[in-house]
Order: C-alpha cells, then structure tokens, then sequence
C-alpha cells in the first residue's frame, strides 16, 4: 500500500559520480620526469623498457626481451610493431624499426643479424632492395600512404636505413653489396624528393663504409633540402611555409629531424643558430601530458596513441645528444 502523500519523504538528491581521470605530471616537474609519467601511462612494453634503458639505468636485456616477441619465424619482425602496419605478417618497415632499436642498445649483430639478412634477401626486389610494404601485408590494416602493391618497386625510404644501420655495426652479407649500391644509385640521382626520403638517404649515408663519398652526397642533399624548402629553418614561422605533397597539414620537419645527432653529416647543412632555434621548437613541443606529438597523418585510432612514446624518447635523446638539459 502507497503512502499517504503528506507522509511520503522526499529522497535527497544524489549527483552523478564524476568519472576520474589521470591528473598527469605537475607542470612543474623536468622535462625527463613529465615524459616518464606520460610513458608508463600510455607506452607498450617494449618502448618503457627503452625508456628505462636510455633514461633510468634500465639493462639492455629488459629491451632486447620485449623486441622479442615481434619477431617471426621468418628472421622478420611484424605484429605492428611499426604502428602504421598492423597484423603479424614480417614486413621491411617492421625490420627497420627493430634494427634501431638493436643498434641504440648495441645488439645488432651475431647471429640475429646473419637471420634477420637471410629475411632482408627473400623480401628484396630484383635489384637488391627493400620494398616499403612487400605484398604481404595485403589483407591486413594499413595506413593510406603506405599502400599495398602486387609488384612493389625498391625504395630508399625503407633500404637505406637499413643498410646504414648494418654498416654501422660492421655487419657483412651478400645481400648488403646489391643493396648498398641500389642506395648509392639512388641518393646519386635524388633531384625532386620529400624529407622522409631525404631522412633515409642520412641514414644510409651516416653508415657507409666510404666516408669519403658519403661527405660529398650529404653535402649536395643539404643544399638540396634549403634550395627545395624542405625544412623550416623558422619554426615561429612553421605555418608560412608548406608541407610535401600528400603530407598532413602541418607535418614539417625541422633542422634536428635530419640531423638527430650532432655527428650525422647534416649537421653541417645548418648553422648554430639555425640548430638551435630547432631544438628551442622541439623542447616547446612537449605537451601537457608529457609526450611530444605524432605530426604524421593519423588514420586509426590506436596507432598515434602506439607511436607517441617511441617519438617521446626520440625527442628526448635528440636533445640530450646536442646537451640540453632534460632532468
């Protein structure tokens, strides 16, 4: 039986919980402390051991354990491990980006690179080199600007880091003589390029054995980069100054995106001042959160959230590597 309305007491009213997020890094922490909030909030495993490693006196193997699982049967590495490729299929793309990480913990040699080869020689293409997305991948998620192609041609963009890498740690295959000359023939020939090109053909370039002939090239693609604008020597006046064809809006690139240390051969494409107003841009770019931005074009959901702790650590070893402070 309902109670008579002059007895009936009013329930009080109850907010709504409010959801409670992270708070994130106090403003006023380093730059070192604010990025390491922002990886143990957001990173995989393989990109906090790095940070650990680089940053906090973290070993060598916690990196090498958590590279680990990316790697296929094949010598190859894939299951996204570069962000923009997704499913577990081994792809070129995926292989570079483990080699980077094996060269800055000084693991990129032995027998590990005598399989990772023999996985570089069965992806080739006729001429010896790297495709940038072998025809694997078809079937799985892809970014746009990474399409998928039945009879893909080589590309610098994927080979010469890869070779340069492999130089650098003294590594000698048959399969690095075919492909060390598609990467001469084809930074000889770079008249019309986009930075990420001119990126790889640096990292080719930093690695070669012949020094010699790798100053004379850097040399010619610095003053290819200024003549083309393909960097933004004033980052106040980033906006002024357009990007590549087909690159997101506001994807420039920056002194310290080709010379990410001062002894690669670009450093010497750009002035002090001009390195150090880059650096004052990268420094400043750090957001809130504590992780700098992807500037790439995002397509899914998940991969910018993936790739920000990998350009985090980045950024931070760019700036430590010209001495700057970061905590």
């Amino acid at each position: 039986m309902a109670e008579p309305e002059e007895t009936r007491e009013e329930e009080p009213e109850v907010a709504p919980e409010k959801a409670e997020g992270p708070e994130g890094p106090p403003p006023s922490s380093s730059p070192l402390a604010r990025a390491e909030y922002f990886v143990w909030l957001t990173a995989r495993v393989l990109e906090q051991r790095r940070f650990a490693y680089h940053f906090l006196g973290g070993g060598a193997d916690g990196v090498d354990a958590a590279l680990s699982p990316y790697l296929n049967e094949d010598g190859g590495y894939g299951h996204a491990l570069e962000p923009d490729l997704r499913g577990p299929v081994s792809q070129p793309l995926h292989t570079a980006h483990a080699l980077r990480v094996l060269d800055s913990i000084g693991r990129c040699g032995g027998l590990r690179a005598e399989r990772l080869c023999r996985y570089l020689t069965g992806v080739s293409t006729p001429e010896g080199a790297l495709p940038a997305v072998h025809p694997s991948q078809r079937g799985y998620p892809a970014a746009p600007f990474v399409p998928v192609v039945a009879d893909p041609p080589g590309s610098l963009l994927t080979t010469g880091p890869v070779v340069g890498l492999l130089h650098r740690n003294e590594v000698w295959h048959a399969w690095l003589f075919r492909a060390t000359d598609f990467c001469w023939a084809a930074v000889d020939s770079l008249e019309h390029s986009h930075p990420y090109e001119v990126e790889a053909a640096v990292a080719f370039l930093n690695g070669v054995p012949d020094r010699a002939r790798a100053r004379t090239a850097a040399d010619r693609l610095g003053r290819l980069v200024r003549e083309r604008g393909l960097v933004v020597l004033d980052p106040d006046r980033a906006d002024a100054q357009p990007v590549a064809p087909g690159y997101a809006p506001g994807e420039h690139h920056f002194a310290y995106d080709y010379a990410r240390a001062p002894e690669s051969l670009a450093r010497h494409w750009f002035t002090d001042e001009e390195i150090a107003r880059s650096l004052d841009h990268l420094a400043g770019a750090q957001r809130a959160d504590g992780g700098w931005p992807v500037t790439w074009r995002q397509w899914a959901p998940g991969t910018s959230l993936e790739a920000r702790p990998y350009v985090t650590i980045e950024a931070l070893r760019t700036l430590r590597a010209y001495g700057r402070a970061i905590g």
